[in-house]
């Protein structure tokens, strides 16, 4: 029987995008979710199916099983990271941001959040706030009861709560404000730049030791101002903005000469951004220019 109509081949590839959005959600790195992957579907081949009486539900397990490995291994390896970490931004298809607890749980400011999370609390969090998925689902993708899996749930909930964005945002706000930001930007209207900043802008970087990138948070607009238009200012290549959307949520890419430079997201509340995201690890932009199908079924 060929892969194309082979009923392990089928089901996985009807599940895929779950499963991504599954792995990235709890991991923050596309390769790394393709890597997660890649060891479901190793797993997931060598399952008698005749036994599985959900598959959807077994796929997720494996998933998530798999991604609780590789986000152990990954924290070990963000101990070395060079200066601060941040998600991988990915393009994202239209319908992803008109999902609104989607898009927030897909937000670079919430997927930091996630961050301060236990690998377990994470998973957990991931599974029953995201994707709903039943306490015993849950239980037997992360090895616990159903009851322990309850208080774990609480637990991660309560510290998400307390540290997520305190105001929601529509869509259309943020965008406002990230268009006044660019126009300030290109135009290296200093004053324009300090309007739109919060007076407490916090500027996180990340060049992963491979891009110049500011190896502590910038915090403070007057700080914030100077660090981006520093640079931006310090090559003779031609700078350009242009709006997208990453993590489901309005960002900017920026490119040097025609080549992608960075991705900036934001967080505002106010009306004026609180917070910047600026992620120029070469490493981590090569799904900015094509989408990325995500989905919670």
């Amino acid at each position: 029987m060929s892969d194309a109509t082979n009923p392990a081949t089928e089901a996985f590839l009807a599940h895929r995008n779950l499963l991504f959005t599954v792995a990235y959600e709890m991991l923050g790195s596309a390769a790394d979710a393709e890597d997660v992957l890649q060891e479901t579907w190793l797993r997931w081949v060598e399952v008698d199916l005749e036994q599985v009486r959900d598959q959807r539900a077994y796929l997720v397990r494996i998933t998530t099983r798999q991604a609780l490995n590789r986000l152990r291994t990954m924290r070990r390896r963000r101990e070395a990271y060079v200066g601060p970490w941040l998600p991988e931004p990915i393009l994202t298809t239209p319908d992803v941001a008109e999902n609104v607890e989607l898009a927030e749980s897909l937000s670079i400011a919430l997927m930091l959040v996630l961050e301060t999370l236990s690998p377990t609390e994470r998973a957990v969090f991931v599974l029953r706030e995201v994707f709903d998925v039943s306490y015993d689902e849950i239980a037997a993708a992360v090895d616990k009861s159903p009851a322990a899996v309850r208080q774990i749930a609480h637990r991660a909930r309560a510290h998400v709560e307390a540290r997520r964005p305190r105001e929601v945002v529509s869509a259309s706000q943020t965008r406002a404000a990230l268009e006044s930001f660019q126009r300030a930007l290109e135009n290296g209207d200093m004053q324009g730049l300090l309007d739109v900043l919060a007076p407490d802008v916090v500027l996180l970087s990340d060049g992963g030791g491979i891009k110049q990138a500011a190896r502590r948070p910038v915090i403070g607009a007057e700080k914030v101002v100077r660090f981006i238009v520093g640079g931006t200012g310090r090559t003779e290549a031609t700078l350009a903005t242009s709006p997208t959307v990453v993590n489901a949520n309005p960002a900017l890419v920026l490119r040097l000469d025609g080549q992608v430079d960075g991705v900036m997201a934001v967080r505002v509340e106010g009306g004026r951004i609180i917070g910047l995201y600026y992620v120029r690890n070469p490493e981590k932009l090569s799904r900015v220019e094509s989408e990325t199908p995500l989905t919670l079924r």
